[in-house]
């Protein structure tokens, strides 16, 4: 990759998207083995390309001839899958990359000293997926070498991990959906995730991406691929596990002790437009959305029922994932509730009163009404329709009839609609997914994955940080930390450096009392007994100066004037430059129980005040900012500043691993005082960066 510019040297990648020949090694005729299933995928693309078959004993294998060896195929194949012993890799690689064969997909598990195969291959002027790969699939061009069989489709899955993809393309079945392209990277010795999703930026029959990893130590490569992908108009989510290595590192500070991985992960995914899920069947219902609706405009949902139970727990979910179930106004709801009984709710959630069982009809005039009504984002149906033809088959044809003008509704009024069923396996559902309808069993599903489409609206991304600059010198002590603090914009009280008993009658004389004093080059003051708060006059700071200075001996003090302002909410602030995702920006619950309350908003830094803003809000704390129970309203804007007036210093700083740390904030109505800094770089000392007392008041 360019350092400079972030983008991906993709060369040789078109070799696994459509290959002219293939050859796979190790073919075997035995559906048991890994080489049957390969010669098998490899041959349902014969029409397109030459295939090749390579197996020992040189026997027939579905119907077509193999060779014993590469060197015996009567041309040099593009491409070559091998699933052979790990002991005999190294020696298909060499005669593969003798011969000159382009592109190489390894199965095979536990081949040793991987990076200098791959090393090898890439000498070579070659490009080789996994090994540890379960293989890769394009519907394009019909390459199939992968076990299984894949429905075309318009979902490409990114893999690590061959079985969580294998999963997600059995889930995607099961949903009615098909893939575009399947890759699993197993180790990624050579071709990497990024690369293959950047590929997929103009793959024409992809329209939404799948991706899982467990590891994003090529993060920030990722997360470009994902910003063009969703520039193409394509959605990228992400599943990843919970002990991602995009965080590991010791925690070093307050704000490596308030993010997890995964949270870091989530960071990049909003600044890039993307959006991480939990599991592989949380990852399909929000594709099965994405496909069939698109993105929703809000989050208002319209939910039509049969039932007033169903349609309340469905207001219910709704609610505990945050999208809105708004009350209809009198003309909506009048047209809305045309032709239904007298005893219909056609407020908002709209109850069909039995009516769908009196005429099936009454379920897309209702819809469409609500879909039509410029009132919600979206419409919900929940209950029994799609269970109709399944309990009664004199009904099916019927039922399979609306289910195709309920899709037609959806695409003339460019809303989506998901329905929730009691009969998934219907014809009716059949029905809806094939007009594109996203079908589920669950009404938590089905809102699960609304809400998630709704978050995606709501991210378009953002545009990629800056390089950092190499101008800032970060110097040990808190003196310096809060004077390059300063200097970026952020607010401290005012203090003096003093360094000998004479300069503290003079400090105290250019401050105003209370103080507090500091020994600027500890890194734990408090513990060390380097930190006094409460000083009321000239003669209690030199009294402490002189204690303190007798215990610690030289250094630079710090005289500082004390906060004391009544009813301030301590908050803190905190910056790092992750060596994997890049400069991340972190706002929380400050003070000495910021671990405790776990209360934390960390984006992907620069962020600009909007951003700020919307962070501070998302907090559990943010009532206390905003006059809780008759308390003033504390200067949020100026909080925000701060926020970004670190942010846009640690996304400068040049060095991965730098951290910059205030806690706390003090935030009053006239404004947000840091009273404690921190700044870290990856070379810094035990003395470079600082925290001061965390018992100042």
């Amino acid at each position: 990759m360019d350092a400079k510019t972030g983008a991906t040297d993709d060369r040789g990648l078109h070799v696994f998207r459509d290959p002219g020949s293939v050859a796979v090694v190790g073919a075997s005729a035995n559906p048991a083995k890994w080489g049957y299933w390969l010669a098998r995928g490899a041959l349902l693309g014969r029409s397109r390309r030459t295939v090749h078959l390579v197996a020992r004993r040189g026997e027939e294998i579905l119907g077509a001839p193999s060779f014993a060896r590469l060197a015996d195929l009567p041309q040099v194949p593009e491409l070559v899958a091998f699933c052979v012993p790990a002991p005999d890799v190294r020696g298909v690689v060499e005669e593969a990359l003798e011969l000159g064969v382009r592109g190489l997909v390894g199965i095979t598990a536990g081949v040793p000293d991987e990076p200098g195969l791959a090393a090898r291959v890439r000498a070579a002027g070659a490009r080789m997926i996994g090994p540890s790969s379960l293989g890769l699939f394009d519907a394009e061009s019909s390459l199939q070498l992968a076990w299984g069989d894949f429905p075309p489709g318009e979902l490409a899955v990114i893999s690590q991990s061959g079985q969580i993809g294998s999963e997600i393309a059995l889930l995607a079945r099961r949903s009615g959906l098909g893939l575009s392209r399947f890759v699993s990277v197993g180790g990624q010795a050579d071709v990497t995730a990024a690369e293959l999703l950047t590929d997929l930026v103009d793959h024409a029959r992809t329209r939404a991406v799948a991706l899982y990893l467990e590891s994003f130590r090529d993060g920030r490569r990722v997360f470009a691929a994902v910003r063009a992908l969703r520039a193409a108009g394509k959605h990228v989510v992400v599943l990843t596990a919970g002990g991602s290595e995009a965080g590991a590192r010791a925690a070093r500070s307050h704000t490596d002790a308030l993010t997890s991985a995964t949270e870091l992960v989530d960071a990049a995914c909003r600044a890039a437009g993307a959006l991480r899920v939990s599991t592989p069947a949380a990852l399909v219902d929000v594709v099965a959305c994405l496909l069939a609706g698109g993105l929703p405009a809000g989050r208002r949902l319209g939910i039509v029922s049969d039932s007033g139970g169903q349609g309340a727990i469905a207001a219910d979910c709704a609610s505990r994932r945050d999208l809105t179930v708004p009350e209809l106004s009198a003309p909506v709801s009048a047209a809305v509730g045309t032709g239904l009984p007298a005893a219909a709710a056609t407020g908002n959630p709209v109850d069909l009163a039995g009516a769908g069982e009196r005429d099936l009809s009454s379920y897309r005039t209702t819809v469409d009404a609500l879909l039509r009504s410029g009132e919600v984002d979206g419409v919900l149906l929940t209950g029994y329709f799609g269970r109709y033809g399944l309990d009664s088959p004199a009904l099916e044809e019927a039922e399979c009839q609306v289910a195709r003008e309920l899709a037609r509704a959806a695409r003339e009024n460019g809303r989506p609609l998901v329905v929730h069923t009691m009969g998934t396996e219907s014809q009716a559902a059949r029905a809806l997914r094939a007009a594109g309808v996203a079908v589920f069993p669950t009404v938590e599903a089905a809102v699960d994955a609304l809400a998630a489409t709704a978050a995606l609206q709501a991210r378009p991304g953002r545009p990629p940080v800056p390089a950092g600059s190499a101008d800032i010198t970060v110097a040990p002590g808190y003196w310096q930390a809060r004077t390059l603090l300063t200097a970026a914009g952020v607010a401290f009280p005012p203090a003096r450096q003093v360094g000998a008993p004479d300069d503290i009658l003079d400090a105290a004389a250019r401050l105003r009392p209370p103080y507090v004093l500091k020994a600027g080059w500890l890194a734990h003051k408090t513990e060390a007994g380097g930190v006094r708060v409460g000083l009321r006059d000239g003669a209690e700071a030199h009294a402490a100066f002189t204690e303190m200075h007798g215990r610690l001996g030289d250094g630079t003090y710090v005289l500082e004037e004390q906060d004391t302002r009544t009813g301030a909410v301590e908050v803190i602030v905190g910056g790092r430059r992750d060596p994997y995702l890049g400069p991340m920006i972190t706002v929380g619950a400050g003070g000495t129980e910021a671990e405790l309350h776990r209360d934390a908003v960390t984006e992907c830094a620069p962020v600009e005040i909007a951003t700020a803003r919307a962070m501070i809000a998302a907090l559990r704390c943010a009532p206390l900012l905003t006059g809780w129970r008759g308390r003033a309203p504390a200067d949020v804007e100026a909080l925000a500043e701060t926020v970004v007036a670190v942010s846009r210093l640690i996304a400068r700083l040049g060095e991965d691993g730098a951290e910059i740390e205030i806690n706390p904030v003090r935030v009053a109505a006239d404004g947000a005082l840091a009273v404690d800094a921190l700044v870290l770089t990856s070379g810094s000392g035990a003395g470079a960066g600082t925290r001061n007392g965390r018992d100042e008041a």
